[in-house]
């Protein structure tokens, strides 16, 4: 079972999460990497809810999980489960969000990215997760020849590629900003934990 503080610690970084989704992606139509730019491209292209595309996509991925490493699952499944009712929990208040404050996609894109890395960081650094692709790579990386950040980026760049194909050129460009900015911040994030540790 989770304890109280890292349950908490999986609220905070749902809402990061989807704050940058909600209030920084979709108003422009851009993507960021794993289950939620999947998510992101069905809500694009057929209107459908952030949070229940990102439930779906991440059965199988459980079930795997169930099977072979029950401590990922009990560590992901909250994660997944919080910050996709989160996510659509605030979907309803963009277009109040954007009456206030309405960036341009290229200062949108960035500042979504670090808000979603911060979030998956702060849960990574709590040894709590939101499952997605990082779950598919890490079982995936037992029998490929690749290290899970590789995979995890070869994932990324297919969604990101596969959604400008549908949508746009300029999605592509500006989803590569959401991705860069999202991996440094969470980077930023997890790297003060392993600093911590190597010093003890």
């Amino acid at each position: 079972m989770l304890s109280f503080r890292k349950h908490v610690i999986i609220v905070i970084g749902s809402f990061l999460i989807a704050m940058g989704t909600n209030f920084f992606l979709v108003p422009h139509k851009v993507l960021d990497g794993g289950v939620i730019g999947i998510a992101l491209i069905a809500n694009y292209v057929f209107d459908l809810h952030i949070g229940f595309v990102i439930i779906l996509c991440s059965i199988p991925m459980f079930i795997a999980a169930w099977m072979l490493n029950r401590e990922i699952f009990y560590n992901s499944l909250s994660g997944m489960l919080i910050s996709s009712f989160v996510i659509d929990l605030l979907s309803p208040l963009q277009t109040d969000f954007l009456r206030f404050f309405a960036p341009d996609v290229i200062i949108s894109a960035p500042i979504g990215g670090a808000l979603i890395g911060a979030g998956l960081g702060l849960m990574l650094r709590n040894d709590a997760s939101t499952g997605g692709t990082d779950l598919l790579a890490h079982f995936l990386a037992r029998y490929l020849p690749l290290n899970v950040g590789v995979i995890i980026l070869l994932m990324d760049a297919v969604i990101i590629g596969f959604g400008g194909v549908l949508l746009s050129g300029s999605t592509f460009a500006y989803s590569i900003l959401t991705i860069v900015a999202g991996g440094f911040t969470t980077g930023m994030i997890t790297q003060k934990r392993w600093f911590g540790k190597r010093r003890i």
